[in-house]
């Protein structure tokens, strides 16, 4: 079935990069749409690391003991299922990689049970053979075994591909992607510790729960401690694949995304309380006002989630809040989320669940940032920090931070850089005032501006440097309104010296015998 490897040297994160768009662009002009160009290279990249890995796995063995053993594998590849037999497929190509992918997630069921997603890879109107012949040959150039990919770069390179994904689609990529800039931030804020439990209700591709392992790493801890210890639950099928290949791409087995309705239909619970799973670190993008989000459900809600209100059908933002503020642990848990600005400051059933959530002294920042940084929208967003028990220093307090002006714009997109998002961790970790951008808030203060936390209600943007005293700016402003009037004057004896000259008589015209007559 394969055949013993020369030794080559480590492929590099931007060599992989480079090598995985190219297969990407191979669909570019096919009956494949671009918005689903996810849904099939990146189960034939996990299918390729599956088994090259296998192929190591197998050749260090059979030269160790001898023979193989199924032991001797993290995932079982059975015979008929192997990349090498699929590529060597003379027709019907999508027929045998569909069995080959559910014949190793039947191996396999505890991790990889329909971890391949439901791509119909046998539709030769999409995926004509020639077309899947080019794909298979693509990968088969390059070996992804660990001997010369390590997880990181191919984690990292299939990040790469999420990302590029995203830009290709950018209204959808919405539903699956947060720019990991922001990730970071929320990650920073909630400072997660080894050991400590991750949830995320609105998963994606799995980012914020990568990002709190790697947090965890760059702070000296050792990641292996959150093995069995990470939640994410994703409605689209599609999705959750990539979300759980993107996590055993990194080199984490053992976690949990499971795929449903987080609203309608939570899927961690606690058998021994009777309630919802809790978690240390509560952390989501959740879609922006949802509407029809299962308020019906919520009416007699079993979970008991609506405990500070019933949200209205046309935007479940603070069914999310509250799906998650039942979600975290006492006396541990904290939270943050993305929402849409509005939710800051609109009355109704919102207002009264916001004022509950004040009252109750969970809410410990608010972060109002750039517009258009997220795709799907241009509207400005803002991170939600909630906690269940606050430190005592910061009690009765809400720290208001303005974010907005911190931010590269670019054609398309705005974007967060890392030093942008260093600068608002600084601010929120301090916990203090900051002229014209943080300022930390009193409860009474705000129960004084009717409960809102409208961001301009208590921080004000900066005037900038350069604006003039009024006296200097009026006296200005006369000098330019004085020079606009001595241009246009001089404007109106230009067009009437020209409107003259035009209407006399030319020498030569109108039938005269000029002077080379």
């Amino acid at each position: 079935m394969t055949q013993s490897p020369l030794p080559q040297p480590p492929i590099s994160t931007s060599e992989l990069e480079s090598f995985l768009w190219q297969a990407a662009n191979i669909l570019r002009g096919s009956p494949v749409d671009r918005t689903d160009w996810k849904s099939y290279i990146l189960p034939l990249l996990f299918l390729k690391r599956i088994c090259d890995v296998w192929n190591e796995e197998h050749h260090e063995a059979v030269e160790t003991f001898g023979e193989d053993f199924a032991d001797e594998h993290r995932f079982q590849v059975p015979e008929a299922c192997h990349w090498t037999v699929v590529r060597e497929t003379p027709a019907n190509v999508g027929t045998a990689l569909q069995k080959a992918m559910r014949g190793i997630e039947a191996a396999n069921q505890r991790h990889l049970y329909g971890v391949f997603g439901d791509a119909q890879w046998s539709n030769k109107d999409r995926l004509p053979d020639s077309l899947l012949k080019d794909l298979i040959e693509h990968f088969s150039s390059l070996s992804l075994g660990n001997s010369r990919v390590a997880s990181d770069v191919i984690g990292d390179a299939y990040e790469y591909l999420i990302k590029q994904f995203a830009d290709a689609t950018n209204r959808k990529a919405g539903e699956f992607y947060t720019p990991r800039t922001v990730v970071r931030l929320m990650v920073g804020i909630l400072d997660p510790t080894e050991g400590e439990t991750i949830y995320d209700p609105a998963c994606g591709t799995g980012g914020m729960l990568l990002a709190a392992v790697s947090h965890v790493r760059e702070h000296g801890g050792d990641p292996r401690t959150f093995f069995g210890k990470l939640y994410g639950q994703e409605k689209n099928l599609t999705t959750s694949s990539v979300a759980r290949m993107n996590l055993l791409l990194h080199g984490i087995e053992d976690f949990s995304i499971e795929r449903g309705d987080t609203l309608r239909s939570p899927v961690f619970t606690d058998p021994a309380t009777g309630g919802l799973a809790t978690f240390d670190c509560v952390i989501a993008n959740p879609p922006f006002s949802l509407e029809q989000w299962g308020r019906e459900v919520w009416q007699n809600d079993p979970w008991g989630r609506a405990f500070a209100g019933l949200p209205s059908d046309n935007s479940g933002d603070f069914a999310w809040v509250q799906h998650m503020v039942s979600s975290m642990a006492t006396p541990t848990g904290r939270m943050a989320v993305v929402l849409p600005q509005g939710a800051l400051f609109r009355g109704g059933v919102e207002g009264d669940i916001r004022r509950k959530l004040l009252e109750m002294d969970l809410v410990e920042a608010v972060i109002g940032l750039a517009p258009n940084l997220f795709y799907g929208t241009g509207l400005a967003a803002c991170i939600l920090v909630l906690r269940r028990r606050k430190d005592p220093t910061r009690a009765g307090q809400v720290l208001i931070v303005d974010a907005s002006s911190l931010f590269r714009k670019a054609r398309a997109q705005n974007h967060l850089d890392p030093e942008h998002a260093a600068t608002i961790l600084g601010w929120v970790q301090a916990f203090a005032d900051v002229p014209d951008r943080a300022r930390a808030v009193a409860l009474d203060d705000i129960r004084a501006q009717d409960w809102t936390l409208n961001i301009s209600r208590y921080v004000l943007p900066p005037l900038g440097d350069d604006i003039p005293p009024l006296p200097v700016a009026i006296a200005e402003f006369k000098a330019a309104l004085q020079r606009v009037r001595e241009a246009e004057d001089h404007l109106r004896d230009v067009m009437t010296a020209f409107l003259s000259s035009s209407s006399s008589p030319i020498q030569g015209e109108g039938g005269g015998e000029g002077p080379d007559a």
